[in-house]
């Protein structure tokens, strides 16, 4: 499978991270600087339950942006997701841009 010539973009919905650290997900590793959450591509129908429809993250997309709001704000970087990309169980990760904003201001200066 090749790489989209075409940006691709999603509608997320970021999840409770005590779900996501549940025995039956994360087990825990998911830390306070980090978003879990599901996603779907723009304008498909909601999903039926909560992580039923999940669209995958393939490897690849590990550093890519987790973009929200109305001004188009950066709020994560994607970071990882299962190696099934198909378990309902194991949805995609991002490091939160917002825990760290001190440091990404500092760092680009």
């Amino acid at each position: 499978r090749g790489l989209s010539p075409t940006l691709q973009e999603l509608e997320v919905t970021v999840l409770d991270p005590r779900m996501c650290n549940n025995s039956r997900f994360w087990d825990g590793g998911i830390a306070p600087t980090m978003i879990c959450f599901q996603g779907k591509p723009r304008g498909s129908a909601p999903a039926k339950a909560p992580l039923h429809g999940v669209t995958p993250f393939p490897q690849g997309d590990s550093g890519g942006p987790l973009v929200c709001g109305k001004r188009a704000a950066v709020a994560g970087v994607m970071s990882f997701s299962s190696r099934d990309v198909t378990d309902p169980f194991k949805p995609p990760v991002a490091t939160s841009t917002v825990k760290y904003k001190k440091w990404i201001q500092k760092t680009l200066r």
